[in-house]
């Protein structure tokens, strides 16, 4: 009897199995921080070349969207900035809201050691960096040494294996989302310039119409566009930075699947009995099994909550697409003409170097001695205190948040190309640090 399934191309198993490959390749957490630094290293070398200029000339090309006498023109450096890192932000958002609901930051027991340590991470590299800089234009900067970046600090990590104990990852982890919410509430606080209420006001109406539509049990991510465009925009009118927005979304997206008259589990063992008894008679329309279809793709998207469907359908194109995007736009210092001897870019640059390389580390593992020893909370299960030094090496991964807020903290080029390339700088130290002290004393 002749195989009723025609044979597969040749071609087509091999887009198959290269997709597959690849698929399996993105999941690996150390990839998403190689390819943030090869981005890094190829901005680089592409603002020091003979093309040097192509770099600044193309970051800054318009783009212009008009109907009618209405135009909008902004840059390609404000679209990666400014909007595509909106979506970074909003699966930051997404995590945060996890991480409250039922991670490391559930109750006050857990939340406590990640806290203070994230708080000791915080304040003693600010301290270091406004110790250097104190009385000089290049005191705005303080903020740029405080943060952690996620993929990159759990991206080194991964690269030591399966030697490293689990909660020290989750203690990494708790420690990096915390980081996080702090520089959010810096960026909100202290690099906003002047408020325009009616951004205000536009923003609240974006958001009371997500949570609406969230009420009428819309649960297509579409629809929310226009709602998180609201937002967006009515952040960038306020004088907030519209970035912002993305945690707003982020923070109130539900955790739980929206109420059914059936679960999903059962939805989907019904609909698939029924959808092989029709396919079993040829006579069937194509509409009468469009139907049972459409309700396995529902019960489908039920079965994972929004806060979960976000960070799995977003985080892929954040880690290969937003922030190596990002990086590209940003990490392009020139060292032509760039003079370490003049005291403020030396100022900048030793900061940033110190309190990210020697300052994280020493906040963490200080406010994480003084909790463990005033038993105000205990050391996670399996974490020795290498395994917290550990930790505060790799939370002096700024990259990306840290590159971020250089851009809102200088306008003066010559100190925002200092911070760069201190942040890149102390990054890869840090990493290097962090490597050999896990090899040191995590080696098996």
């Amino acid at each position: 009897m002749p195989d009723k399934h025609p044979a597969i191309p040749r071609p087509q198993v091999l887009v198959e199995g290269a997709l597959s490959a690849l698929e399996r390749f993105s999941r690996i957490e150390a990839v998403s921080g190689i390819v943030l630094l090869l981005a890094a290293i190829v901005a680089l070398i592409w603002a020091n070349s003979a093309v040097a200029d192509s770099y600044e000339h193309f970051w800054n090309t318009p783009l212009t969207i008009g109907l009618g006498d209405f135009t909008v023109s902004r840059s390609l450096h404000f679209l990666v900035n400014d909007g595509l890192m909106t979506i970074f932000f909003l699966v930051v958002g997404a995590e945060i809201r996890q991480e409250i609901r039922d991670g490391a930051l559930a109750n006050l027991k857990l939340a406590t050691l990640p806290l203070g340590a994230a708080l000791g991470g915080v304040l003693m590299p600010a301290l270091i960096y406004t110790l250097l800089n104190h009385g000089t234009e290049a005191a705005s900067g303080w903020a740029v040494p405080t943060a952690t970046d996620i993929a990159f600090a759990v991206g080194v990590l991964a690269l030591l294996g399966k030697s490293i104990p689990a909660g020290v990852r989750i203690l990494l982890l708790a420690l990096a989302i915390i980081d996080d919410i702090v520089a959010i509430l810096i960026i909100a606080i202290f690099y906003t310039a002047s408020l325009d209420y009616m951004g205000l006001v536009i923003a609240a109406c974006g958001l009371a119409l997500v949570l609406i539509f969230q009420r009428m049990g819309i649960g297509k991510a579409v629809v929310y566009l226009l709602p998180g465009a609201i937002v967006w925009f009515g952040l960038l009118k306020t004088g907030v930075h519209p970035t912002l927005a993305g945690v707003m979304l982020g923070l109130i997206t539900p955790v739980t699947s929206r109420p059914t008259r059936e679960r999903p589990l059962d939805t989907i063992g019904r609909t698939f009995n029924e959808l092989m008894d029709r396919l079993s008679h040829p006579s069937e329309s194509a509409h009468q099994v469009a139907k049972p279809l459409k309700q396995l793709r529902q019960a489908q998207r039920e079965m994972l909550p929004p806060v979960q469907r976000i960070q799995a359908g977003l985080h892929p194109w954040v880690a290969f697409g937003v922030m190596p995007l990002f990086a590209l736009a940003n990490a392009g210092v020139s060292l032509q003409g760039f003079n370490l001897n003049d005291p403020l870019p030396h100022g900048v640059f030793m900061g940033v170097i110190l309190a990210l390389v020697l300052g994280k580390p020493l906040g963490v593992m200080l406010a994480s001695f003084v909790l463990v020893k005033l038993n105000i909370c205990e050391l996670p299960e399996g974490v020795t205190w290498n395994g917290v030094a550990l930790v505060g090496l790799l939370a002096g991964i700024g990259f990306t948040m840290s590159i971020f807020i250089s851009s809102l903290a200088f306008s003066d080029p010559t100190l925002l190309s200092a911070a760069k390339l201190s942040v890149l700088s102390a990054s890869t130290l840090a990493a290097v640090i962090g490597l050999s002290w896990g090899k040191f004393k995590f080696a098996r």
